[in-house]
């Protein structure tokens, strides 16, 4: 069923915040109309003010790097929170702005659990969007997911590679499985105890079992070891030449020597290498500790706080054959106030452990009981995802050429990758990153099908929305599109993808991949100039996003992204803080660019825009410079290529590698490494170890300003 959106005419009269619940369902009470060009327009009084600029688009022609792109808002005016009439803003904002406002809010609900892969939200997010890409007459874009693929297909003789596969695409979903940055063993603790004679400790309220825990059972008498860093800078040390720990359980503080306000002593930002607990762990096993228990500072200033998962910390190195546990700061005092014949409480042996006054001590003869049990069973899971997909036919001559409008619909979830660690275990609602796109996604479903049905053009291509599942942890939804796809790749004519288009300011947008076809740059020249908009632009792809995937087969992309704030991947990125505004004129732009290619006669001619320096994604303040393979999942982080004069590629790296190691760390998978370069500055040296033809080899990495 087709849309209009004539009829809606919103009359929320309240106070305060608009309810994007109550939006919704003003929305949702029946069908939505609209004439295709004059969606995009505002209300009289918004039209007033953006007449004069709606003629001034323009490109820069200036150098862009778009991992910088953040431009700063100068065009906002203040208002009475308490006075400002909200229907009659949405009013003049026009219908697009409100509906593509309306998706944020929802996309952005806690009730969607941050949309990360295998969660019910993301099981919701999915419904959400196939129930309007049916509500918009899409058809279903993808192969039956039971049946045979379509190089398959085309082997078989049962689908003429040359011919239409319309006919052929039965289904709006396309499940996959992808295999996540860390190890996902399942881990069931069936036993945790902790307690001397006359304390007994409850589990995840004072302590936690850790992932690299081992099984066992030992009661020991307790030693303190400070940091347990056995070479720091100056000469520190938490051990002496003969410290022996063999029979006793020891206590760690986690991280590094921290100052008075709780920052590190050795690093100007969060921590440096000396923080890394794999090598605190082995260097107690190595002097014989029975059993670990690490404790957080608790004036840790970018430290983490409260217990870790089971999942998390088995990416804290190898796992040990001894008992590890943490112990809540509070719950380690009420230890001390037993074993400490000196009366010590946490915060004394930390001031002394920051400043080398002490290095390991030993407490009194009360033994500590601790047991753990852990049952484990597979090395590895792979964990559910799909996309979501409907079509928008075409028709006459090109009815089976396409263009592709993509846009990632999951996000981090409770923040257990792709976030500083202060932030894990906190909703990321993920509003610009990105149920932004995903809004828009779902408006252009509705005005290019509504365009579609009432433009008298013969000949249009074939338009497929994608919903991409997983990009976050890898880009892997569009990537398996790309591998398993339901249309031949060299029918697509070209690939929009709408990545965090939420945040606009000051008219300001970047775009990304305008030199991945011949002429493209151009297209889009005329359209923004049009548009009202000031455009930065980029020759190819940022390799953060799903354009990248298809930019690596060869397919012309381009990425509309508004740049990064400080709410980026951080639990304040909430639906009131987006644009719609904004929206509505980046989408209008879109619409019309979409147009433009599926209604020119000829298919755009992919063209090599060169590696652009910058592909990794933005999540830490130095970049390695790899382009991550699109093959099948390994144990590690397989490379592609690397960048023109990256840090990788003046390292030696080189396409093929196989990232397995970080100084003492493993690298598992894509979000060991964020987190790895999460702890670096521009300056630090770090050694890396790849896996080059089944032999590893150690590449030292300096880490530039770029």
């Amino acid at each position: 069923m087709r849309a209009n959106l004539t009829s809606f005419q919103p009359r929320l009269r309240t106070r305060g915040v608009l309810s994007g619940l109550a939006l919704g369902a003003v929305l949702l009470a029946g069908p939505l109309l609209a004439q295709a060009d004059d969606f995009f327009e505002p209300g009289p009084t918004a039209g007033e003010r953006s007449s004069e600029r709606a003629t001034q688009g323009r490109v820069l022609d200036e150098p862009h790097n778009p991992m910088r792109f953040a431009p700063e808002e100068t065009n906002t005016i203040p208002v009475d929170a308490e006075r400002v009439d909200l229907p009659q803003v949405f009013d003049d904002l026009g219908e697009v702005a409100t509906e593509w406002y309306m998706h944020v809010i929802t996309l952005a609900n806690p009730f969607f659990e941050g949309r990360v892969p295998e969660s019910r939200g993301m099981e919701i997010a999915s419904e959400y969007v196939e129930f309007y890409f049916k509500q918009y007459g899409l058809d279903p874009a993808f192969l039956d997911p039971e049946g045979p693929s379509l190089s398959a297909l085309v082997e078989q003789g049962e689908v003429d590679a040359n011919g239409s596969m319309h006919e052929m695409l039965v289904s709006y979903r396309q499940p996959f499985t992808f295999r996540s940055g860390g190890a996902r063993v399942r881990a069931q603790v069936n036993r945790a105890d902790l307690g001397l004679e006359h304390e007994i400790f409850e589990e995840r309220t004072d302590y936690a079992v850790l992932g690299v825990s081992g099984n066992g059972q030992v009661s020991a008498p307790v030693s303190f070891a400070g940091y347990a860093i056995t070479d720091g800078p100056d000469g520190y040390s938490s051990f002496d030449e003969d410290t022996d720990l063999t029979g006793r359980i020891v206590i760690m503080l986690r991280y590094e020597p921290l100052d008075e306000e709780g920052r590190s002593r050795w690093a100007d930002r969060r921590f440096s290498e000396h923080a890394a607990l794999a090598p605190k762990f082995r260097a107690l096993s190595q002097r014989g500790a029975a059993g670990i228990i690490m404790v957080n500072p608790p004036n840790a200033f970018e430290g983490a706080s409260g217990l870790e998962s089971m999942g998390r910390s088995s990416q804290f190195g190898p796992r040990l054959e001894i008992p590890v546990m943490q112990m809540r700061p509070e719950a380690v005092d009420r230890l001390l106030a037993h074993i400490d014949e000196e009366g010590r409480d946490l915060a004394d042996l930390q001031q002394a452990a920051d400043w080398g006054e002490l290095r390991t001590v030993h407490f009194g003869d009360e033994p500590l009981t601790m047991a753990v049990e852990i049952a484990r069973s597979g090395a590895r899971t792979n964990i559910a995802a799909e996309n979501v997909g409907g079509v928008l036919p075409g028709r006459g001559e090109l009815a089976d050429e396409w263009i592709v409008i993509g846009a990632h619909y999951d996000h981090v979830g409770y923040g257990e990758f792709g976030t500083a660690p202060r932030y894990r275990g906190q909703l990321h609602p993920g509003a610009d990153d990105n149920a932004s796109g995903t809004a828009g996604l779902i408006i252009l479903a509705r005005t290019l099908s509504a365009y579609y049905e009432q433009s008298d053009a013969d000949d249009l291509r074939s338009i497929m929305f994608l919903a991409f599942d997983a990009e976050e942890s890898g880009l892997n939804g569009s990537r398996h599109f790309v591998d398993n796809p339901s249309i031949p790749l060299e029918r697509i004519s070209a690939m929009i993808n709408m990545d965090m288009i939420g945040r606009l300011r000051d008219q300001q947008i970047s775009i990304m991949g305008v030199n991945t076809a011949d002429g493209l740059e151009s297209i889009l020249r005329e359209h923004v100039e049009q548009s009202g908009l000031t455009a930065s632009t980029s020759p190819g792809t940022s390799g953060r996003s799903d354009d990248a995937s298809f930019v690596r087969a060869e397919i012309p992309a381009v990425h509309f992204f508004t740049g990064l704030h400080p709410d980026y991947h951080t639990p304040r990125d909430v639906g009131h803080t987006v644009n719609p505004a904004g929206a509505r004129d980046i989408l209008r732009l879109v619409h019309h660019v979409a147009i433009d290619l599926a209604s020119r006669s000829e298919k755009l001619s992919y063209s090599e825009p060169g590696r652009t320096r910058t592909p990794d994604r933005g999540y830490a303040p130095v970049r390695l410079g790899i382009t991550p393979a699109m093959g099948e999942p390994v144990d590690g982080v397989a490379i592609e290529g690397t960048a023109v004069d990256s840090n990788a590629e003046r390292a030696g790296m080189q396409g093929g590698d196989i990232i397995v190691g970080w100084n003492d760390y493993i690298v598992t998978g894509m979000q060991d490494l964020v987190t790895r370069l999460r702890d670096h500055q521009p300056g630090d040296t770090v050694n890396i170890i790849v896996l080059r033809d089944d032999e590893r080899v150690t590449l030292e990495v300096t880490f530039r300003e770029e």
